[in-house]
């Protein structure tokens, strides 16, 4: 048994305890209250941790606690039931919240330190109760993942059930999916949802809602209130500055994460956001050439290829990395080129051998943004002569999905080179902005 234990044992502690400890440590004495949490089991076992009244924890040595005082003993949690069937009022709009799993709907494990999976969509509903002042809520679960484990198989789900809440009267769909691979299924429905006419709204969090600085209820919010708003596309919605003041809806196209951690991590990339959401509800649509609000019946066009590979470029890449695809028997290759659009030379033979034997390579660019041109350096003409698609300004994870669905219609590579080329979702900008790149 650990020291932390044995002491928790002596003093009759339990987590959920609320305590009163003084510690001294150097002939200096410092008093504390809060809440016992759980050991932390990956440490030495020396430490008691508690949770303060302003939401962050600290732990204490327990050699240096002098004195400790239980001032309220733990409670069994009340659980909150909830009512499947909610009343509804007529006044307002109808939005179901689909749960996938993510930040947004996860807490911290404190016997690990972990973040995971916790909440149901109903969980994540109560848990911001404005939200029911804006429309009436319908949460379903309809999977409990981290968005790393995020597959194609996985869109199709995700696509019928938000086609089969459209179609049966809901005016907009929220979606709680993890950050890490959002874009990836945000770009898939943009391509998947065919005749979408009412907002489908990507949302998730970076800090989890136990955290003092997360960021979960006002994405949640801001979500809902543009899936009532006049739009019909896909779009994620996430915090727009590292305040509170404000959220962005990127399209689901353009969109990137662009930071690990901090709160205003996606950026729409070559171009701009769709719409501000104001922490006061206000919200202030930033273009005009989005999709409006109308009536009509989703499909899903879902068929997707699965066999498509995205291939970030790097010096001394082998040729036997392209050449395992191909073996393996891809339908499809996106490079991510450096530049505009640039392999190393003496992988050219090998891409070429691809494109003749079917497999359809398409270049995007690392860079980000910007916008591939193959006709600019000999080593880009040369690509082009080998059969290599550009893919104009395309986010390289856009380009995959997009690839993915467009094989998923036909193999035959001028179809192909065309519909990859058509700009169905705003994949591709018409030219180039000068006012989006970020600084």
């Amino acid at each position: 048994m650990r020291k932390i234990e044995r002491f928790m044992q002596q003093k009759n502690l339990h987590t959920g305890d609320v305590v009163r400890v003084v510690e001294s440590e150097n002939g200096t004495t410092v008093e504390y209250e809060g809440i016992v949490m759980p050991p932390y089991e990956l440490s030495s076992g020396e430490t008691l941790t508690l949770k303060l009244d302003n939401g962050y924890n600290i732990g204490i040595l327990v050699d240096n606690i002098v004195e400790i005082e239980v001032l309220e003993k733990a409670k069994p949690g009340e659980k909150k039931e909830f009512k499947a069937v909610l009343p509804k009022n007529p006044e307002l709009p109808n939005v179901a919240i689909l749960g996938t799993g993510g930040t947004i709907a996860s807490r911290i494990d404190y016997k690990t330190g972990a973040v995971h999976p916790a909440f149901t969509a109903e969980e994540l509903a109560l848990a911001v109760p404005e939200i029911f002042k804006l429309a009436n809520i319908t949460p379903k679960l309809i999977m409990n993942i981290l968005s790393e484990d995020m597959r194609p198989e996985y869109w199709r789900k995700i696509a019928n059930e938000v086609a089969k809440a459209l179609n049966s009267g809901e005016d907009g769909v929220v979606i709680a999916h993890g950050t890490d691979t959002m874009a990836y299924t945000a770009a898939a429905l943009s391509f998947m949802l065919g005749n979408l006419h009412k907002p489908v709204i990507l949302v998730g969090a970076q800090r989890s809602s136990d955290r003092p600085s997360s960021d979960a209820a006002m994405n949640l919010t801001c979500s809902v209130r543009m899936a009532t708003a006049n739009f019909g596309e896909v779009a994620v919605v996430m915090h727009g500055e590292t305040g509170d003041t404000y959220c962005l809806a990127h399209r689901g196209t353009k969109v990137r994460k662009m930071h690990t951690s901090r709160r205003d991590a996606f950026r729409s990339i070559n171009d701009i956001p769709v719409a501000k959401i104001w922490a006061d509800g206000r919200i202030e649509f930033l273009r005009e050439d989005y999709r409006k609000r109308s009536e009509g019946e989703v499909f899903v066009d879902g068929e997707m290829e699965e066999k498509v590979a995205l291939v970030k470029s790097f010096p001394g890449m082998q040729k036997e990395i392209l050449e395992f695809f191909i073996d393996k028997g891809y339908k499809g290759i996106v490079l991510e080129g450096t530049g505009l659009g640039h392999v190393p030379t003496y992988l050219i033979d090998t891409i070429e051998r691809a494109t003749q034997e079917g497999i359809t390579v398409c270049m995007t660019s690392q860079c980000l943004y910007g916008r591939v041109n193959l006709n600019v350096y000999s080593t880009g003409r040369r690509l082009l002569r080998a059969g290599v698609i550009p893919c104009e300004d395309m986010l390289p994870e856009t380009a995959y999905v997009k690839l993915m669905w467009v094989l998923g219609k036909t193999q035959n590579q001028e179809e192909v080179r065309k519909m990859m080329l058509k700009n169905y979702a705003g994949e591709i900008t018409p030219y180039t902005r000068f006012d989006t790149y970020l600084r």
